[in-house]
């Protein structure tokens, strides 16, 4: 019974430690390089470089989508990339860059930043 009790008590635990087990596989190229990039935007370039402005626009779980669709913005993810990926079309991805380049007051909110995007899901 203490070991059944145990094992319930501590299932957060083996949930927390699977987590770890698949970031620690998930950290080989080209994720090392992705990391790796953006600390140098955040470490070297910084974000009031005043010749380099940045903004590095990050997709979760691409799919394929002929329309753009309704998508949300985010200043971090707010689901698990391994055990809730997000998703958003290429489109939308695409259709958020194409944004940035043309509406200054949307490049000023997020110059310098690592914004994420989803798509808006229909309720």
């Amino acid at each position: 019974m203490k070991l059944l009790s145990l094992l319930k008590i501590n299932s957060s635990m083996i949930m927390i430690y699977k987590k770890r087990c698949l970031s620690v596989l998930l950290l080989l190229p080209p994720h090392v390089d992705n990391e790796k990039a953006a600390d140098y935007l955040r470490t070297e370039i910084g974000q009031n470089n005043p010749i380099i402005e940045w903004t590095a626009v990050r997709p979760d779980g691409l799919i394929n989508e002929s329309e753009v669709s309704e998508y949300e913005v985010y200043c971090s993810p707010t689901r698990s990339a391994i055990f809730n990926v997000g998703k958003v079309s290429r489109i939308n991805v695409g259709h958020f860059m194409a944004a940035l380049i043309d509406n200054d007051d949307l490049w000023q909110k997020w110059k310098g930043q690592m914004p994420v995007i989803y798509s808006k899901m229909s309720s």
